[in-house]
């Protein structure tokens, strides 16, 4: 995936000699997983099949690059389904939709295509599963994303969201001996942990979720990031100021120990600054990042006398999502050879 070029905003960085040896600790696992894989390969089949435009609710996944390559190629971006012609093909992100918006769609004629992460859904599930047995759903998540926006929307009379610990603290139920918790999938997985366990204190049938429902990439990135930050002066995350798991990547890494932390989405954002008196540099990124960018950061902090890099592998991935049905066989009825998501990951 070729790099849209942006204006530089700064010189090359420059190798400025520090006391002991300059080197990169590359995290591993990083950068794209299965559910975010699926849901770009989704947007770029649509295009191929039905020709553009093809509508998208939302940005597809959250990264500035993503969505710029694949509004070159033909997608269309909007909020509403409403802004969407009748008629038209239609893409949910990877985030997830509320039935409200399934409904907006269906009632527009539109011709939609569910990119929701699969991990996502399961969620979904589990919340109209608990609100049909009369629990209420204290709900672990940002406000206003649209991940928590739609899960929230499966079961609005039995949500409640719970955007930090702190707010655990405050929060009211109406019957304390039936309700759970759920979360949303990009959260860190120890603040998650840490909510839980204040509302726990205060409600102590407090039921678990049937499985984690933090997903296995967040929490692989995460578990990534400590074990670098531990030994960086610096850490770089590459992702966008969108995305929840790129942005708790900077706050995990500062809280295990790196001296500090930045996100890009370029490496042309990297200081000249940031490097002054650093011998260990981190890199990682979001889970919504193609590796091009990261290559493109190695290569600045190369120029840069950062050329030893050491990969810091503590997780291996191999998961691979099916593209959504209607995606899995081309033109003439033949299983499409990327009915299965498949891009390489690192």
């Amino acid at each position: 995936m070729p790099v849209p070029r942006i204006p530089r905003r700064r010189e090359p960085l420059k190798d400025i000699a520090v006391a002991g040896q300059k080197k990169v600790l590359l995290a591993s696992p990083r950068g794209y997983c299965a559910g975010v894989d699926r849901a770009v390969i989704a947007v770029e089949k649509a295009l191929e099949r039905f020709g553009a435009p093809v509508y998208v609710r939302k940005q597809i996944v959250h990264n500035i690059h993503v969505v710029t390559e694949l509004e070159q190629k033909g997608a269309v971006f909007v909020e509403e389904v409403d802004e969407v012609p009748e008629g038209a093909h239609v893409v949910f992100s990877a985030h997830g939709v509320s039935p409200a918006v399934v409904n907006a769609a269906s009632d527009r004629g539109l011709r939609a295509i569910d990119a929701t992460c699969p991990l996502v859904t399961k969620v979904h599930r589990e919340a109209v599963r608990f609100a049909r047995d009369d629990f209420e759903i204290l709900l672990i998540g940002h406000v206003g994303h649209e991940e928590v926006e739609g899960t929230a929307g499966e079961a609005p009379d039995h949500v409640t969201i719970v955007n930090s610990p702190d707010e655990a603290d405050t929060i009211e139920v109406r019957d304390p001996s039936k309700v759970v918790w759920l979360s949303q999938t990009t959260l860190s997985v120890d603040e998650t942990m840490e909510t839980v366990r204040r509302l726990r204190a205060r409600f102590p049938q407090l039921q678990d979720p049937p499985s984690d429902d933090i997903c296995y990439a967040t929490q692989n990135r995460q578990v990534a990031i400590k074990k670098v930050a531990k030994d960086a002066d610096l850490v770089i995350v590459v992702g966008s100021a969108n995305s929840s798991n790129s942005v708790r990547l900077v706050e995990v890494a500062l809280e295990y120990g790196a001296k500090a932390a930045y996100r890009v989405d370029y490496a042309d954002e990297i200081e000249q600054a940031w490097l002054e008196g650093v011998e260990t540099v981190g890199v990682t990124s979001g889970a919504s990042v193609p590796d091009v960018l990261v290559q493109e950061v190695l290569r600045d902090l190369a120029a840069a006398g950062y050329g030893v890099v050491e990969e810091v592998r503590t997780a291996e991935e191999d998961l691979m999502f099916s593209l959504p049905k209607e995606l899995r066989q081309d033109a003439s009825g033949k299983r499409d050879a990327r009915a299965v998501g498949g891009r390489s990951r690192s």
